[in-house]
């Protein structure tokens, strides 16, 4: 699954580890992601029997990222206390009830509540894999994995019309939620019985010296409130966080209407209406591996990790914008198709740069803590993208509320840009 390097090969008990977490970690992302997107491709039948507006619908669809948002503040120190195993497990066994609930709901109000718990049941997910991939790859190997990781956001949106349109159309939109919810259930067995952090005191010292290479060999202090609190006297930690909300937003405005915009701004049938939204996605999952492929061919080469890890974001972001604005004016169906898939294509490299520049700028004992906050922006983000895109949407058109979604992105990635300079130093952190 990943490129065999010299010192991989003199490994092969930590390449079948490090591969069987990366397997793991993209089924449970491909499974989080189809969840997700469930409500954006069955949109306009739930909004027709619940009888919902377009802003209704913008607030349904962002219940899940406000209550993901919030959670990921807790959820990153506990994956840094409690570990990635016990934490995703539980969190899938969590989004899974909550999915399986949305397709018994019969109200607009349940139909919130259920979307809120599954926003706090995925939200360990990606902490969990910024952590495991920190506990498995070494500093400069780690945009590989991330990317691949990471690929599983686009391909699980990719997946979703393909997959949820013929069953909503054989069946209802109710059993698309029943089935993806099983999926996850039968995930979280799987996570818990197969995955298992590195025991330091089983490796020998080449291994160990294989795995801290880059990075201090001294093992990580035990993690504390206070190291927490530390690291928002950081403005590496606020770059991060307002940086990632521009790009999560933009992404989000796509995530969470294209489905819908296809529909009902330029007018397609739901069949050619789900390939038409799982095309761009497809371009996302490529985007996300050839982003962490290319960002560690970079980062062995350049004199700081964050520097170019920090430039591919930057630069992924702004490509975001540039193709965002034809993809919202132009008239063929066609041509803003091919821009949006660009659009996704880059958001996805950035994401997956994102997480792997968490992994460079953090110590050792806050990866998933300095992730998840990142994240906690990005999803504040996520939360409101589908609310102010629908409010703009129905007052004016899906224009303007494209482009106000590349204005956020252009000023998030000036903080990326210009805030994101350098690592944060353990010793800064008090014990």
């Amino acid at each position: 699954m990943v490129n065999i390097s010299s010192n991989e090969v003199k490994f092969p008990l930590i390449r079948r580890r490090q591969n069987l977490a990366l397997a793991l970690l993209v089924v449970t992302g491909v499974i989080n992601y189809l969840d997700r997107a469930t409500l954006a491709v069955a949109n306009e039948y739930i909004r027709a029997d619940l009888g919902l507006s377009l802003g209704q619908m913008g607030l349904l669809l962002s219940a899940f990222s406000w209550s993901y948002a919030l959670c990921q503040l807790p959820v990153g120190a506990l994956v840094d206390k409690i570990g990635p195993r016990w934490l995703l497990g539980m969190g899938l066994v969590v989004w899974s009830l909550a999915q399986a609930a949305g397709g018994l709901v019969s109200t607009f109000g349940w139909f919130v509540i259920a979307r809120i718990v599954l926003g706090i049941g995925e939200a360990p997910q990606f902490p969990a894999a910024a952590r495991v991939v920190s506990n498995w790859f070494p500093l400069r190997s780690r945009g590989t994995p991330t990317g691949i990781y990471n690929s599983a956001s686009p391909l699980g949106v990719a997946l979703a019309p393909l997959l949820l349109s013929p069953l909503i159309l054989a069946t209802s939109w109710h059993w698309a939620f029943f089935v993806t919810g099983a999926l996850g259930l039968i995930a979280a067995i799987v996570w818990v019985a197969l995955y298992r952090d590195p025991v330091r005191e089983q490796m020998t010292a080449a291994e160990l010296s294989y795995l801290d290479a880059g990075q201090s060999s001294d093992a990580a202090p035990k993690t504390t409130g206070a190291s927490w609190r530390a690291l928002f006297r950081h403005r590496a930690t606020w770059g991060m966080l307002f940086g990632f909300f521009g790009s999560v937003y933009l992404n989000w405005v796509y995530l969470t209407w294209l489905p819908g915009y296809l529909r009902t701004e330029r007018h397609m049938d739901l069949a050619y209406a789900g390939l038409a939204a799982s095309i761009p996605f497809m371009c996302g999952f490529a985007g996300a591996l050839v982003a962490g492929w290319a960002s560690d061919r970079v980062t062995r080469n350049a004199v700081s990790p964050v520097s170019s890890r920090r430039k591919a974001v930057v630069t992924s972001m702004l490509g975001m914008v540039a193709f965002t604005i034809p993809a919202a004016l132009v008239e063929s169906n066609t041509v803003a198709i091919a821009c949006i898939s660009v659009v996704i294509f880059l958001a996805n490299a950035s994401s997956a740069c994102s997480w792997s520049l968490a992994t460079a700028v953090a110590p050792r004992s806050r990866i998933a803590s300095l992730g998840a906050i990142q994240n906690f922006g990005g999803f504040l983000g996520g939360a409101l993208a589908p609310i102010l895109t629908g409010y703009i949407a129905q007052t004016w058109s899906f224009v303007p509320a494209l482009l106000t979604g590349a204005g956020i992105c252009f000023l998030s990635a000036m903080s990326y840009q210009f805030l994101v300079i350098r690592p944060i130093p353990e010793q800064d952190l008090p014990a």
